[in-house]
This record gives structure tokens, sequence and C-alpha cells, in this order.
């Protein structure tokens, strides 16, 4: 990977809205800040506690754990909420079929990485990103891990999921992004863990309610 140079305050802090998918349905809805657009990629910034839209479920269920064909065919309503993980620096790069989230804590510590593996369209100031539930986590010394294994391996063959070659294709691309850990390079060479908004920036307001719930 090359590494791009996010420029904060260059930019207009343009709000966009990362929408998640989980399953062809909506998970979450949150507006982020755009801190820098080039050939390379994306680059948007997430603020701990930003208003946000979240799917309203019955219980305390998760989206991923209810099969689509259980879910209803308009999508589940909304409801309002905060963001609750940790600020977080995210790098879209262009084509590809993840993104990678810087995570800072309080003080604006730097907590560690993580690689959300995805596929991406954007339509106009929305990011809508269709979860491919494998992951990885990847430490500040560069100790990473799988996640979601057993959910992506039970996900696979499914319609509203993927096939077994796409199946194959995520984890690959996976295994590309693990070699840039286990060598330190970009986006695992130390850029960014440093990384501070611009002070004029604000907390986005939360967006009107999501109008589609549904790939």
């Amino acid at each position: 990977m090359t590494r791009p140079e996010p420029r904060p305050g260059e930019q207009d802090g343009q709000v966009l809205r990362w929408n998640l998918f989980i399953g062809g349905h909506l998970s979450s809805s949150v507006p982020v800040r755009l801190v820098a657009r080039t050939e390379e990629g994306q680059t948007v910034w997430l603020e701990t506690g930003t208003p946000m839209w979240r799917t309203r479920l019955p219980g305390r269920a998760h989206l991923r754990d209810i099969p689509p064909e259980d879910r209803p065919a308009q999508g589940y309503t909304v409801t309002a909420d905060r963001w609750p993980m940790g600020s977080a620096l995210i790098h879209q790069p262009t084509a590809a079929g993840h993104a990678v989230f810087w995570f800072f804590g309080r003080k604006q510590k730097f907590r560690g990485w993580y690689v959300n593996l995805e596929r991406r369209v954007h339509h106009g100031e929305d990011i809508d990103v269709a979860d491919h539930e494998l992951d990885i986590t990847v430490s500040p010394d560069h100790v990473w891990q799988w996640k979601d294994e057993r959910s992506f391996a039970e996900k696979t063959g499914h319609p509203a999921y993927w096939s077994a070659d796409e199946a194959a294709a995520i984890r690959a691309e996976g295994e590309r992004v693990v070699r840039c850990v286990e060598t330190r390079s970009f986006p695992f060479d130390g850029s960014w863990c440093d990384f501070r908004p611009p002070p004029h920036w604000t907390t986005p307001h939360r967006p009107p309610a999501p109008v589609r719930t549904v790939l």
C-alpha cells in the first residue's frame, strides 16, 4: 500500500454519512468529517459520542445474529443514539475491500488498529459499507488476530452474504493486509498514530433519519 498524506485543515471538514449494512440491512448511520481525499483513497474522522442512528432491534439482539429471512423486507426502523466507541481515523483505500481504523482513547491516546473487511459504494455524501464480518484487530505493538471467523464461516453460502468463492477473496484481502502488519508497512508503520483533528471542528449534528435501510 502507498502512503497518502491526510492534511487536516486543507479540506473543509465536509460532513459525510458512514452507513453500515449487514446482510443487506442498515445497522447504523454515523456522520463523519472528511479529512482528505486523494487518488489513493479517502480518510474520515469519527468522533466518539457523535449523534447517530442505529437500527431498532428486539431485546438486545444484534443485526448480524438475525437471519435475513427473519427480518422485515423493508428493513428495521432506526432510533437516535450516539457513537459508543472511541474516536477513529478511518482510511478507505480506493477500490480496496477493506478500511483501516486508528482508534483513540482518552486524551487521544492511540489504542490500536482495526481492519474492517468490507465493500464500499459512495453516493454523494453517503458512504455505504456492506460489512464482510471477518475483521482483524492489531495492537499498537503489531500483535494481530482474526475476529469473527466463526460467524464469517456460518454466513458463507447464504445469498444475503457471500459465496464460497467470495469468502476466499475476502480472506485473501485480509491476508494482504496482514502482510502489511507483519512488515510494518503503511498503514501500520506508525503513520497518523498521533493524529489530531483540526481544533475548529465540532462534533457533527445528527443528520435526518436515513430514508434507505435496505441495500
